[in-house]
């Protein structure tokens, strides 16, 4: 799952909210550090509020990111996915098209749930900048495996480049998972992967609703 479909449900609650993102920053942040769902959950009943909360997110993320992984509609269209990509990169039968058929699926269904309700990562937004980027770092430091005084910065650029939106746009998605291709160390993608994503929006779109949890919370 990506970071809206973790974290839609919890507009409410800005720090939890926070918490369905963490694993997903430090894999920006540091590829090496952890928030790990065992060490989170001796925190969720935390006396500090928003330090408990932030815990549960984290707890949450790990729990949805199991039930997702393992579902049927996942496993397919990743698999699905993985097949078309290698069909345009013929010459690539290393880790990229596996890789771009797991992460499509996710980011597919983040622009599904926008799709489906127009204001839906308007409101993870304004949520997620009620948070406050200076605790999170403390509290994310705190809750892994590893220290960064990196957290605070990524927190601040995620708001200000609000680039999930840009998953509801063909272009703009290829030019979003190049990014990750560098981050990752992998060959950047050609223009004609991204005739590809109309047919994958359409499917991921059909199963919507084998692809997110029924369950509100494991908090």
């Amino acid at each position: 799952m990506n970071y809206l479909a973790h974290g839609w449900r919890f507009a409410e609650q800005p720090y939890f909210l926070a918490g369905t993102a963490v694993p997903d920053w430090l894999s920006v942040v540091d590829r090496k550090m952890r928030a790990r769902g065992k060490t989170a959950a001796l925190y969720v009943e935390d006396s500090d509020k928003n330090l408990a909360e932030l815990a549960q997110g984290i707890v949450q993320h790990h729990y949805d990111d199991e039930w997702f992984h393992q579902t049927t509609a996942f496993n397919e269209l990743s698999l699905a996915f993985t097949l078309q990509v290698r069909d345009v990169l013929p010459s690539d039968d290393g880790f990229r098209p596996s890789f771009l058929g797991h992460i499509l699926v996710e980011l597919l269904l983040d622009a599904t749930l926008t799709e489906e309700v127009p204001d839906r990562l308007d409101r993870y937004y304004a949520a997620l900048s009620q948070a406050d980027p200076g605790f999170l770092q403390s509290a994310t430091n705190r809750l892994s495996t590893r220290q960064s005084d990196k957290v605070a910065y990524l927190v601040t650029r995620f708001l200000q480049e609000r680039f999930l939106y840009d998953y509801a746009e063909d272009g703009k998605l290829l030019v979003r998972l190049n990014h990750v291709m560098r981050r990752v160390n992998l060959p950047q993608l050609p223009p004609e992967l991204a005739e590809l994503f109309p047919e994958m929006r359409a499917t991921v779109r059909s199963r919507r609703h084998e692809l997110l949890p029924e369950h509100k919370s494991q908090h």
